[in-house]
Parts: C-alpha cells; sequence; structure tokens
C-alpha cells in the first residue's frame, strides 16, 4: 500500500466501441474500489478516438498513472496505450504491440500455431471474396477484431452461414470461421505472469455470447471449475502459454474450450478483461484467495513498478 500513497490514479473508461457501457461499469466498479481505500482517483471517459483532445484531457487531469479499463476498439487494441507511452504516462496491462496481437484474432491464432499452443483449425476471409470452406460444420463464425463475442455465430448447417458471415462482417473486413470444439467454456486469468484459478462457463443458450455474458440468469459460473487435477494443471499451463506467446504482461484472461478428450484449445487472450460483477478475471482470481479489491491495487502496483524499473535503467 505504501506504494499507493500520493498518487493519482486516472481510470480511463467509456471509449468509443460496442462495449462501451460494459467498459463504464468496470470503471465504476474500480473507481469504488480504489475510493474504500483512500486511493486518489478520477474516471475519465474517453468519448472519442481524437488523440489530441484525449492527450489534453489526460494531461489536465494531472494523473500519475492510467488504469486502462477500456474494451474493444481504441481501448484493447493498442491505440491508447500508444497514446499513453507518448505522454510518458504508466498505464496498467500490456504494451501497444501485444495489446493489437490479442485483439486481432487471426495475429494471435497465427501466433498460437507457430508457439504449438493448440487452438481450433480455421480460415479467415475477406469481405467480397468467394472462398470454399473445407471445415466440416458446426463452425463457429466471427469477427476478427472485436470483443464480449460480439458478432459470433455458431453455424450447424452451410445454408445457414451467408446469414453469419453478414452478421460478423458488419463488425469488420474479415471474419474467422473455425472448428466448433464441442464440450465445455473455460476460462483462466492471469496475474503477474501466474495462472490463477479456472472457471467453467455453463449457459442456456448456444455458446457465451455478448447476451449471455452480461444478461441476469443467463449463465452458471463454477469457479474453481470442476476438472481432474491433471487436467485443470492443463489448462492452467496452456492458458500462461497464450499469454506469454502474445507478449501480454501483468494481467490477461484465457478463454478456452476443453474438448470431450481433455484437450484443451485456446481461442482467445483477453488483455483487458472485464471487471464488473459479473466479470471472471475477479472471480478467477478469488479461486486463488485474491479479493477484488486486491486485484485491483495489484494492477496498479505492476504498472508502477514498471515505471521505476524503467527510471533506473
Amino acid at each position: 500500500m505504501e506504494e499507493l500513497k500520493n498518487i493519482r490514479v486516472g481510470i480511463l473508461e467509456g471509449g468509443i466501441s460496442e462495449e462501451r457501457d460494459i467498459s463504464l461499469l468496470s470503471g465504476e466498479q474500480v473507481y469504488y474500489s480504489l475510493k474504500k481505500a483512500n486511493i486518489n482517483s478520477i474516471r475519465l471517459d474517453i468519448y472519442t478516438d481524437d488523440e489530441e483532445i484525449i492527450k489534453k484531457m489526460i494531461q489536465e487531469s494531472r494523473i500519475d498513472i492510467a488504469f486502462v479499463a477500456l474494451h474493444g476498439r481504441f481501448g484493447e487494441d493498442g491505440q491508447i496505450q500508444r497514446v499513453l507511452e507518448d505522454l510518458n504516462i504508466p498505464y496498467t496491462g500490456s504494451d501497444p504491440y501485444a495489446s493489437f496481437l490479442a485483439m486481432n484474432k487471426i495475429a494471435s491464432k497465427r501466433i498460437f500455431l507457430e508457439k504449438n499452443i493448440p487452438t481450433p483449425p480455421f480460415y479467415f476471409l475477406e469481405n467480397k471474396k468467394k472462398t470454399k470452406i473445407n471445415l466440416k460444420f458446426p463452425v463457429v463464425v466471427k469477427p476478427y477484431f472485436s470483443g464480449s463475442s460480439i458478432g459470433v455465430s455458431i453455424v450447424k448447417k452451410e445454408k445457414d452461414l451467408e446469414k453469419a458471415l453478414k452478421k460478423a462482417f458488419y463488425w469488420g473486413e474479415k471474419v474467422i470461421i473455425e472448428k466448433y470444439i464441442e464440450g465445455r467454456e473455460l476460462t483462466v486469468g492471469i496475474l503477474e505472469e501466474k495462472a490463477l484459478g479456472v472457471v467453467e462457463i455453463k449457459y442456456k443458450d448456444d455458446f457465451f455470447n455478448f447476451h449471455t455474458k452480461y444478461g441476469e440468469g443467463k449463465t452458471e459460473i463454477i469457479a474453481p471449475a470442476q476438472l481432474e487435477e491433471s487436467i485443470y494443471k492443463k489448462v492452467q499451463k496452456i492458458a500462461l502459454s497464450a499469454h506469454k506467446a502474445l507478449g501480454c504482461r501483468d494481467f490477461s484472461r484465457v478463454d478456452i474450450r476443453l474438448d470431450k478428450n481433455g484437450n484443451p484449445f485456446v481461442l482467445e487472450v483477453n488483455s483487458i478483461p472485464g471487471l464488473t460483477s459479473h466479470s471472471l478475471l475477479p472471480l478467477s482470481a478469488k479461486c486463488c484467495g485474491i479479493s477484488f479489491d486486491e486485484l485491483i491495487k495489484k494492477m496498479i502496483i505492476l504498472a508502477l513498478r514498471r515505471k521505476v524499473l524503467a527510471f533506473n535503467q
């Protein structure tokens, strides 16, 4: 706690992506957590992607460190991180390049394959280009550069593929089509380069989509997941490998599908996981005895220590 005295934390929230409302909720809960600990903080609504406006807003706020609670485009993709580096302001989470890789599902899946990290087989399509799909149905269709499962569909029959593609292309010029892994939905938090608890998500809809994630009564969360010890440890190990493969730092959340034979497949790495009452990173941390308030303080301390290390080099 000594490290958090006499600092002013700016909570960057809101943003311009489709995940704006979730970001505002994350920012609100971070703010109240810091307020309870008597840590000086201010909420900054990043309502634009105009870098000059953002820089002026941040400079006028006179913050010592930025807590990035932005999700999606211009928050999780490395752009706001680059702005903060231009201002020489330390910030929570991964650097610009790792953030971009985690957000870009095509780039991240290619790295997983290079590093022998299991991930579902996939194709990617560019808008208005026809490509024959050799994957057997069912498949998952999703935008290559978005979060919170927005624009995602599970396609069980070929006749439904066109509709799913149209939905996904609405969110960007490229779309991923990957093999659907039948099995269990898991997620693993990473903190300080260590895997936290494995959490299982059971849901009433076809998959863990946006409405399932944030709707009341749509999911059953099991934390920690009830798995054989060997499989539990394997899932943790693969999650940490995915985090490191993309160059993420301090914390992240890794989403995984576990097939019927107990084989884990990495779906994606979330470099700025949600911090709402529904969010999974805090639940993963809780499995290891780390409270929400402790998690938030740890995120800030890791960023502050990085600044001190850089200063002393």
